[in-house]
């Protein structure tokens, strides 16, 4: 702890990261308030891990649970930052906390720019995701995939919303669309045991033969390539449907090809070769073009941070310090930089993806807020204590009172917990119950308050 002094902090996003930090600094001894856009805490823990992973998410939510009954730790569920929302950065800096750090994720969806990417039957993998995870605003919403989706992307992400596809959904055919070979595929090998018992061994041979000349110009074995990608698919979890699932390799989608009710018919592909490029390799275009026949196309490429959101924003991420601090030349990674004025924004700090969008999962989200708890710890030494936590709090009650906004507590996440656990029985494909509308949980959330 920075010597006996106590200080307030806030901590903006309660995903692994922002957890993290709440954490460590709460074990120091200092007070903090935990602001969060949705009303059950978790982020990526929640809404973004594989449903079926029950075990992992419920040791998370142990561990969350005992960090929000301790006397020092304050929630605020469905408390949203940003320009037009509960609260602006502004406000949040102006409650008096000697630090804020913004764990928020990255909410924003890279831009595809892939003509027809408006089309009927296009969708982002994060909205997938939280779909099938029930946060509210997409657990509801019609996700109509047709037979035959394409997921372009190659990472664990294109993995679980093939899962999903395949598991629940039972679509006809899942076709991976990956721009460079079968040697630089992203996804760890675990994770392919959900859908390996799909794979269509046949149609993975033939795609082997129509790229291996491309594989043997870059010094790639086609047969030991081959070898070692299939040998992957042990352990495979029991078939419970006929889809079958592929791979495109050596591809790039160009166009969204569409019918006349602007609903996707397929793809336009370019073939790409490799190039070697150091110890890795590129994908070059070589400007041939085929069609590629599909009924929906599922983006996993990657996230990027909500410019909306009010801090300072530049390429798809929050700006942190350019320059090496002097204490700890790491320190700068976690600081806000406005670059238009070029100033570190005192006391405020970023974590987790939205330091670093679509970096890790869970275990890489936790060690970042740890790392930046640390951070948070180092600049605290240089301030005398804060103010006191009660004057902070109600200012913070009074400015959401006067939004007439409707934050929700840690009583009202236990009356929660309680009226979804009382719908078990109706749980569906992910394993538990999940109200999927924030006016179904605070009407849940007041009954339980009577």
């Amino acid at each position: 702890m920075s010597g006996t002094q106590t200080h307030v902090i806030i901590v903006a996003g309660a995903g692994p990261a922002g957890m993290a930090v709440a954490s460590a600094l709460s074990k120091a001894g200092h007070e903090i308030i935990i602001l969060n856009r949705d009303i059950k805490f978790g982020g990526l823990a929640e809404y973004g891990i594989f449903p079926s992973k029950l075990k992992l998410r419920g040791g998370l939510k142990k561990q969350y649970w005992e960090l929000l009954q301790q006397k020092n730790v304050h929630y605020f569920g469905n408390v949203s930052i940003g320009n037009g929302k509960d609260l602006t950065v502004e406000d949040v800096r102006g409650l008096g906390a000697s630090s804020v750090v913004f764990t928020i994720g990255a909410q924003g969806t890279k831009a595809i720019g892939v003509e027809g990417d408006s089309a009927q039957g296009v969708f982002h993998a994060k909205d997938v995701v939280y779909h099938f995870n029930r946060l509210p605003g997409f657990g509801d919403r019609p996700f109509e995939m047709g037979k035959h989706v394409a997921v372009i992307g190659a990472g664990d992400v294109m993995v679980d919303i093939a899962h999903w596809l395949i598991r629940y959904k039972k679509v006809e055919r899942v076709t991976a669309i990956v721009r460079r070979g079968p040697v630089e595929r992203k996804y760890n090998p675990k994770e392919i045991r959900s859908i390996c018992a799909n794979m269509d061994l046949e149609g993975i041979k033939s795609e082997f033969e129509r790229i291996k000349d491309r594989l043997s110009k870059v010094g790639q074995n086609p047969d030991d390539v081959l070898r070692v990608f299939t040998d992957e698919f042990t352990k495979c979890e029991p078939k419970v449907s006929e889809t079958k699932m592929g791979f495109r390799f050596l591809a790039s989608p160009k166009r969204i090809l569409v019918d006349s009710n602007n609903r996707v018919r397929g793809l336009e592909m370019e073939d790409n070769r490799l190039d070697p490029k150091g110890e890795d390799t590129v994908a070059v275009g070589l400007k041939q073009y085929y069609e590629f026949p599909c009924d929906s196309v599922v983006f996993a490429v990657g996230d990027r941070v909500d410019e909306t959101v009010g801090l300072p924003y530049k390429n798809g991420m929050f700006v942190t310090n350019p320059n090496k601090t002097a204490n700890d030349p790491d320190d700068a990674l976690f600081q806000a930089y406005d670059d238009s004025t070029g100033q570190v924004m005192d006391g405020v700090f970023l974590a987790g993806w939205a330091r670093k969008a679509s970096e890790g999962l869970v275990g890489v989200a936790k060690r970042d807020g740890d790392w930046c708890a640390e951070v948070v710890e180092r600049y605290l030494t240089t301030k005398s204590g804060g103010k006191d936590a009660k004057i902070v709090l109600d200012h913070l009650h009074s400015l959401l009172r006067n939004r007439q906004s409707r934050p929700v507590d840690v009583n009202g996440l236990r009356a929660l917990d309680v009226a979804e656990r009382s719908f078990a029985g109706k749980a569906d494909c992910i394993g538990e119950f999940k109200f999927a509308a924030n006016q179904d949980m605070l009407k849940y959330i007041e009954q339980g308050r009577m």
